[in-house]
This record gives structure tokens, sequence and C-alpha cells, in this order.
């Protein structure tokens, strides 16, 4: 009884070593391997691993693309519009070294030094763009750099940024305001000068017709009097022919 008192001792010695030492790895994770809070190596690749029990700590860190949504932040424009916009950034940590000692073991960390980089980079960029171009074709490029600064500033904790995108940027309710009284007004301009220039062709239109008018009126006048004269002639020539011919006519 005692040599299987012991026996499960051992055994149950060896399974809690065992679980204190090896641990897996899996397909979305890479691990950093601390001892006495120390970082000592970085597993990246799946599968069984081993470590010193008790002494050595594994942290684990996700490897698949993250989302970071920033809150709206109003920016000026380049031509000193104000604009309130909401962007989210696709990060991937591809150093979990230089996180760990950067940011600390946990993620949550990493979203506050993201806000900041990424609201710079938005009014660095956009603080040298016009409301026509954020809006317009242009935008694809302006989010490159936007992107570019990011990635450049992120490297530092160990993050790769794969994208920065602009979710929603909307107008502040004054600048709404005024912007759609100049719509209105422009709106009203083009209409005054479409009814001025149709009123100004239907003027040319009736001149011309009564011209035309006062053109077909003479021809005809002309014309009646020509026909009138031929008739008083041929009447006269009839009457002398008779008049020849027969004098008592």
């Amino acid at each position: 009884m005692n040599r299987s008192i012991i026996l499960l001792g051992v055994l149950a010695a060896a399974i809690f070593t065992a679980s204190s030492t090896l641990f897996t790895v899996q397909e979305t994770q890479q691990v950093l391997i601390t001892q006495f809070g120390e970082p000592k190596r970085v597993i990246q690749q799946p599968g069984l691993h081993a470590k010193l029990p008790f002494i050595q700590n594994v942290i684990s860190f996700d490897r698949r693309l993250l989302d970071f949504d920033a809150p709206g932040e109003e920016v000026i424009l380049g031509d000193q519009r104000r604009l309130i916009v909401d962007s989210f950034t696709r990060y991937r940590i591809n150093d979990p070294l230089r996180f760990y000692q950067t940011v600390g073991a946990t993620e949550a960390g990493i979203r506050a030094r993201l806000n900041t980089i990424v609201t710079s980079s938005l009014r660095r960029v956009l603080g040298n763009e016009p409301l026509l171009a954020v809006l317009s074709s242009d935008r694809p490029r302006i989010m490159g750099e936007i992107r570019r600064q990011v990635n450049e500033e992120a490297r530092q904790f160990g993050i790769a940024v794969e994208d920065v995108r602009i979710r929603r940027a909307d107008l502040p309710g004054e600048n709404t305001q005024a912007i759609l009284s100049r719509m209105q007004s422009e709106r009203e301009r083009v209409a005054r000068e479409a009814r001025a220039e149709g009123a100004e062709v239907a003027q040319r239109v009736r001149a011309g017709a009564e011209r035309e008018r006062t053109v077909l009126i003479a021809e005809a006048q002309a014309q009646a009097d020509i026909l009138r004269g031929q008739g008083e002639q041929e009447a006269i020539r009839i009457f002398a022919e008779a008049f020849q011919r027969d004098p008592a006519f």
C-alpha cells in the first residue's frame, strides 16, 4: 500500500510538473515567456512547448488583425472648415517583446496610444486639405498618407498598422446650416439666371416672329398692288379693244 501511495504521489507530482512545464500555442496566438517579470523569449510557432516550471510564466498576445474605433474628433481643414471625423484602425501585434516593454501585458494599453497617434495624424494631414478633396476621389491618397504616418509612429509599440479609414465625416451643426444656406442661395441664383435667359430667348423669338410677320404683310401688300395694277391695265386694254371694234360700246 505504501508503494501505491508513493506511486500515486509521484504520478501526481509528475502531472503537476508537466502542467506547469508544458503549454500549447494556438494558431491565433503568440506568446512571451517571462521569468520573474523579465522577458526571456518569444514563441510564434503554434504547437506544444515547454518552459521552466514555477519560475517562468506565459503571456499570450493575439496575432490576428485587431480593430480600434477612435471616437469622433473635430478637425480644422485646410480651407478652415470644421469637420467631425470618426475613424477606425486595423492593426496587428508583430513584435510581442516590444509590445510588452512599451505597452504591457494586455492589449487595452495600446488603445489610448493609438487614439493619440491617429488623432494627431488626422489633424496634420486633413489640416492641409480642403473639404472638396476630403469628399472627392482624392480621399484614398489622403487616407494613404494618414496610414503611413500612423504606422510609422505605432512601430515603436510593436504593432503594424494595416489600415486607417474614415468611417464618417460630418459638418458641425452651424457649418451645416451655413453651407445649406449657401447651396440654397446658389440654387436661387441659377434659377434666376435660367429664368432671365428664358425670358430673353422668348423675347428674341417674339421679336423675330413680329419681324417675319411685318415682312410677310409687306410682301403680300406689294404682291396685291402688283396684281391690282396688272388687273387695271388688263381692263383698260380690253376696254380699248372693244371700243375700237364698236365705238358705241
